[in-house]
């Protein structure tokens, strides 16, 4: 659907899009893994109107078979499905995803990250430790919050004796070695700019301290769940029922608390005294339907299967056809000039119009307003791309 409704590239994208053909490690803002998967995405397709959201749901659906693959070693198959039939109905995982950007970004990461450190800790051999490693470090690209994850891993690591008894063999080092060796470009790279990433997290922590409510970001974070809320209802989990014939055990639930509650809750409650963006909490409720499911799971019958992938399909279908409908109104009867509203076919090809009539030379870069230079500087429907300024 934004493939077919929007004219421009989101505003992150086209960030995304602008840094993506530097091929730099780090920017001021964020380490640079989403703007090289959407470069990556034009340099194979040609095109800046549709890989991006592709390469989005790619993502997306990733986190789903990750979570899957947790859920299905913690729960067993039939109550995984279900975990993930509940991913739908979570506003993190619909409306905002067609703006591809380093929240999302993480999503595979944090899902892969707490599988792999599950496996590992119940007695995985040298090839899960390993590919922890490479996968956390990997996942530092995609955003430096990803560290948060890997503190509470390292917490439980410690905390749980059968985990805690891995760490006398080699392969939790050798993993350690290997997370380190990727991690460490990126370590260098963000000494050798000064910490900016770290400037503009304390800038962008004053501005929205400064605009939002101090409730602001627990409020999107309560309303992006009321979805999930709701289809528990429906498909009858939260009704009493008997105590459970086969209960989750302790040291699972406790994993699953931790690792899939525990980030969420501590920048909510972080929330209340410095700056937090509504979306930054995007990738922390990969396990919220795992938690709910084995809370909740022996209700699980035939019935509530069946309804949970009713809702599924409604939500990604309604969820869909409401974002088409509302950017097309907005942008074509309304006049609301979002990002997505903006021609940058036309732009683009105005300012080459504009700079030929003036300049034989190549056209490098555009200067000018923050929303409008950088879709002058895509130039869709040439290999001529500029930077913008």
């Amino acid at each position: 659907m934004p493939a077919l409704i929007n004219v421009g590239p989101p505003n992150d994208v086209v960030e995304g899009f602008m840094w993506g053909r530097e091929w730099v490690l780090l920017t001021y803002k964020h380490p640079q893994l989403p703007a090289w998967l959407l470069e990556t995405s034009h340099l194979l397709t040609g095109s800046f109107r549709w890989p991006q959201y592709f390469v989005a749901q790619l993502t997306i659906s990733a986190t789903f078979i990750l979570v899957y693959l947790l859920a299905r070693d913690l729960l067993g198959q039939r109550r995984a499905l279900a975990a993930v039939l509940l991913m739908p109905t979570l506003y993190f995982f619909g409306w905002p995803t067609p703006q591809f950007n380093h929240d999302y970004a993480q999503m595979p990461f944090w899902a892969a990250i707490c599988w792999l450190l599950w496996r590992v800790g119940r007695g995985g051999g040298p090839g899960w430790w390993l590919a922890l490693g490479l996968v956390s470090g990997v996942g530092l690209y995609a955003k430096f919050s990803t560290g948060l994850l890997l503190l509470f891993g390292a917490i439980w690591l410690l905390s749980d004796a059968r985990a805690r008894s891995r760490l006398v063999t080699p392969w939790p080092w050798l993993g350690l070695a290997v997370f380190v060796a990727v991690a460490a470009p990126l370590a260098a790279e963000l000494y050798r700019v000064d910490f900016l990433p770290l400037t503009y997290a304390a800038w962008r922590d004053q501005w929205v301290m400064a605009h939002r409510s101090r409730f602001y970001y627990i409020g999107v974070q309560v309303a992006g769940l009321c979805g999930f809320v709701l289809v528990l209802a429906i498909a009858g989990l939260l009704r009493r029922s008997p105590a459970p014939e086969e209960p989750v055990g302790r040291g699972t639930l406790v994993y699953l608390l931790w690792m899939g509650l525990g980030p969420a809750i501590l920048v909510m409650v972080a929330s209340l005294f410095t700056g937090a963006g509504e979306a930054w909490g995007a990738p922390m409720y990969n396990l919220v339907g795992v938690v709910a499911i084995a809370l909740l799971g022996h209700r699980l019958g035939a019935v509530e299967m069946r309804k949970l992938a009713i809702c599924a399909f409604i939500f990604i279908i309604a969820i869909s056809g409401a974002y088409a409908g509302i950017r097309w109104t907005k942008c074509n009867l309304r006049g609301h000039m979002d990002a997505v509203c903006w021609p940058a076919q036309k732009i683009s090809d105005e300012a080459e119009v504009v700079w030929h009539a003036a300049a034989p030379g190549r056209l490098d870069i555009v200067g000018g307003d923050g929303l409008i230079a950088p879709l002058a500087g895509l130039m869709p429907m040439t290999s001529r791309r500029s930077s913008p300024t």
